[in-house]
């Protein structure tokens, strides 16, 4: 692949790291970021890429890194439906809504992913306003236009957030015989929670007894990650008490009306939750910490074909 790190700083004059402070790190949302926008157009035309597939993909999540506070919709909005139908890992979009999405990411809207053809192009945004394109052309014709857009294109070995890089354990697929120890676990518990991660910092739960779990294999996003919980605490005080002295954890909660939801808390914020959890009817604590909060069962959705492509464990 031909790599490009695409930056508005000047390599001559600032060196590696181009910027002073922190406007130089956020998108101007006028004729700089437009010529960004320019140059993914112009390598994805040079390369003849006409769709881009979406990957990794997440939303905004409890901490932030970037300058700009995450927006309603995660820059989303209108691009996908509210229930992000259609973005997913694996997802092909044409190739304006990705550079919708490179321009939701320069922003620090919220929303994140890499945008990649298989062995032919990809786009990678990282922080500070620098852009990384790869191409298995040389794109020198698109690399001038991007200089005359008063960019930098220069060429490097490789993306710092190339995902070979990433060292992670093909996780268990989501087959006949997880379903089949789906439906016996929650046979012999009663019932058991099944988490959906359809995108990164986001999830879907439902409650299933045995008999639910062939229908609860229906509608779910392709290539979600799937975590099989015990069912929620009752004792609601007693959940609150496994936050004490905890740092970032999840809590799931079940709401007057029977609806599952969870957020990231900090367990010191202890008043703020319990006013949170005063009408639940049950709820539960995850720790984030590797090896304190494990699942009963853990798979991912593999593609029609089988094969299980998605690039997390979990």
């Amino acid at each position: 692949m031909h790599v490009f790190k695409v930056t508005k700083f000047d390599p001559e004059h600032f060196g590696a790291r181009g910027y002073f402070g922190p406007e130089d790190v956020q998108s101007d949302h006028g004729p700089l970021e437009a010529a960004y926008l320019a140059a993914v157009r112009a390598f994805a035309e040079d390369t003849g890429v006409t769709e881009l597939t979406i990957r990794e993909p997440s939303v905004g999540g409890p901490i932030n890194f970037g300058l700009e506070p995450h927006v309603e919709g995660h820059g989303l909005t209108g691009l996908f439906p509210p229930d992000l139908t259609g973005y997913h890992d694996g997802a092909r979009v044409p190739l304006a809504t990705g550079v919708a999405l490179v321009k939701a990411m320069l922003r620090d809207n919220g929303a994140w992913c890499r945008l990649e053809v298989d062995g032919r192009f990809f786009v990678h945004v990282g922080y500070d306003q620098y852009m990384y394109v790869g191409s298995a052309d040389p794109c020198d014709d698109a690399a001038d236009r991007v200089r005359a857009l008063g960019l930098f294109p220069e060429p490097i070995r490789c993306s710092p957030w190339d995902v070979a890089a990433d060292e992670l354990d093909t996780p268990r697929p989501a087959d006949e015989a997880f379903w089949t120890e789906l439906a016996e676990l929650a046979t012999a518990r009663g019932t058991v929670l099944l988490q959906e991660n359809f995108v990164g910092n986001a999830s879907r739960w439902r409650r299933l007894r045995g008999g639910d779990v062939p229908d609860a294999r229906h509608g779910l996003t392709p290539r979600a990650s799937l975590l099989v919980w015990p069912e929620l605490n009752g004792d609601v005080t007693a959940a609150l008490g496994e936050l004490h002295g905890r740092g970032l954890c999840t809590l799931v909660r079940e709401d007057a009306e029977g609806v599952i939801t969870s957020r990231p808390v900090v367990g010191d914020d202890l008043p703020a939750i319990s006013a949170e959890l005063a009408d639940a009817r049950g709820a539960m604590v995850i720790s984030l910490l590797e090896g304190e909060s494990e699942p009963l069962l853990a798979a991912v959705l593999p593609d029609d074909d089988g094969v299980v492509r998605v690039r997390w464990s979990r």
